[in-house]
């Protein structure tokens, strides 16, 4: 059904690109309300508008919190023009009908990002503007409702070439669109007074992207989120679901080593999973020793470093196949180098993605978590002896790429150089068996060699393999019924051994 607009209400916090809509409104003849601002700034452009105050007879009281909270704004938005009651009333009680609602919000979640300031954030919760958004969006069948600047050129455009019409598709897809921002808006108040959340699973994310597919071409696939915030992209296609999962596995583990303690960090992701990581003096040397752990994994995965990428690691990294790399900065003639390539993906990393949940969804919900922030709670020598200060360092290290495994994981360190790994086994002897094999496949001397466990011992037969096969010290969280049985091992042959107290499993 195709109606032409005759009046319209305006009341936006924002003005910019408002202009050329108002004067497309004029033009077509319509009648214009507004209040304040939006009042002052259409009469400085010389077109004619109507102050809401004649609508209501009231002035806009109380600071500004009431001037359209009023029956005759809400009647002449509401009232159906296809009832004849309803046009009765209207006319009764001299309500105009409005059939134009262009009406911005309140801006609360910019307010919270720039203050903490409780009486400031309180009075940018916005009342009259969603509840003219709904009323509008409700009576779609008879209104127009605007409630993104994004939309006032396409509404401008739409106007004049139909000459001052909309149809019944155009108005609901409009109402549906109001109806998602306005939903976007009491989350983001809701979780400003619940920030985790109590009643209800609340979580609004602006900005869909659609992917070419999911983890499989025969899923669709969508994030949401603005990666803008945390990269900018100096080269490559577009990044694929499967790129994402990996990235955000990269960067989380990356974020662990950022203090500048560990050095520079080189780190190689396959499949979220760490296949290879070190810790060296320079970026070269960080890249060559990551990839010496696992030169066979490294084919098509996520690199990630925390440090600047020069040229010489450019041309070494250059000699294999991958899909991302994500630093905080490239060198001018390492990026020569690296967009050889057109479809690698390269990102500056400029913000750390930080969060303070994890949502999964399972059966017929979600399960949502807090981060698993940390390393070890305590530093507890449970062991035959306590560990030199070049174990230790490793089984830092260790004890951080092991939380970044899937479970049941295993990592095995020597000189900050993952030199094996097992990860999403059903047992931990088989997590450490596929460890001991990935270090003797790469020729790699276990003695020496540190371990690390995401979960406790529950017997000592990791203890035993690992001690044959040349480990000297552990770190585990501790925690089992049976922790005697791999500390009496240690002290028994002199084997270094750390209880952390924190449990780092990883599904």
């Amino acid at each position: 059904m195709t109606k032409k607009i005759q009046s319209a209400l305006i009341s936006v916090f924002y003005k910019d690109g408002l202009e050329p809509l108002v004067k497309v409104l004029h033009q077509q003849g319509i009648t214009i309300y507004s209040t304040g601002g939006t009042q002052s700034f259409i009469e400085k452009l010389g077109i004619p508008v109507v102050p809401v105050e004649q609508l209501t007879t009231y002035p806009s009281i109380l600071g500004g919190r009431v001037k359209t909270l009023h029956p005759s704004v809400f009647g002449g938005i509401l009232g159906r023009r296809e009832l004849e009651s309803d046009v009765q009333e209207m006319k009764q009680y001299n309500i105009p009908e409005i059939d134009l609602v262009i009406v911005d919000l309140y801006p609360f979640e910019e307010t919270v990002a720039s203050t903490s300031e409780e009486k400031l954030i309180i009075e940018k919760i916005d009342i009259g503007g969603p509840s003219m958004i709904r009323g509008a969006a409700k009576n779609f069948s008879n209104v127009v409702v605007l409630a993104a600047k994004s939309d006032y050129q396409v509404l401008a455009d739409m106007l004049s070439a139909q000459n001052g019409t909309t149809t019944l598709e155009q108005r609901k897809a409009f109402a549906s669109k109001a109806f998602q921002i306005v939903a976007h808006y009491d989350v983001a108040i809701a979780k400003y007074f619940n920030p985790d959340g109590d009643q209800y699973f609340l979580e609004s994310v602006p900005s869909p992207k659609i992917m070419r597919y999911g983890e499989n071409p025969h899923q669709t696939g969508v994030f949401y989120g603005d990666l803008n915030q945390l990269f900018d992209q100096l080269n490559g296609k577009e990044l694929s679901y499967n790129n994402l999962v990996d990235v955000d596995a990269a960067v989380q583990l990356i974020n662990d080593f950022s203090s500048g303690e560990t050095g520079t960090v080189f780190a190689i992701i396959k499949h979220t999973n760490v296949c290879g990581i070190a810790s060296r003096d320079t970026v070269k040397e960080a890249w060559d020793a990551a990839l010496a752990g696992d030169p066979e994994s490294a084919f098509g995965g996520v690199l990630v470093c925390n440090a600047t990428i020069d040229k010489a690691t450019a041309d070494a990294i250059n000699e294999i196949f991958f899909e991302v790399l994500i630093a905080p900065s490239f060198a001018e003639d390492a990026l020569t180098v690296l967009k050889s390539k057109k479809n690698r993906i390269l990102l500056q990393q400029k913000a750390t993605a930080s969060r303070n949940n994890q949502y999964k969804s399972v059966l017929n919900g979600v399960l949502a978590q807090g981060e698993d922030k940390g390393n070890y709670l305590e530093w507890k020598e449970v062991g035959g002896r306590e560990c030199s200060a070049g174990e230790k360092s490793d089984l830092v290290f260790a004890n951080i790429v092991c939380k970044h495994l899937k479970s049941n994981a295993i990592a095995l360190v020597k000189n900050k150089q993952l030199i094996g790994k097992g990860c999403g086994q059903t047992s931990r002897v088989d997590a450490l068996r596929h460890a001991l094999e990935k270090a003797r496949q790469f020729e790699f001397d276990l003695n020496g060699a540190v371990l690390a466990s995401d979960a406790f011992f529950p017997f000592n037969d990791c203890v035993q393999l690992g001690h044959t096969a040349g480990i000297t010290a552990f770190v585990q969280p501790g925690g089992s019924v049976r922790d005697k049985d791999s500390i009496e091992y240690c002290q028994q042959h002199q084997l270094a051994m750390v209880m952390t107290g924190m449990r780092h499993f990883k599904h």
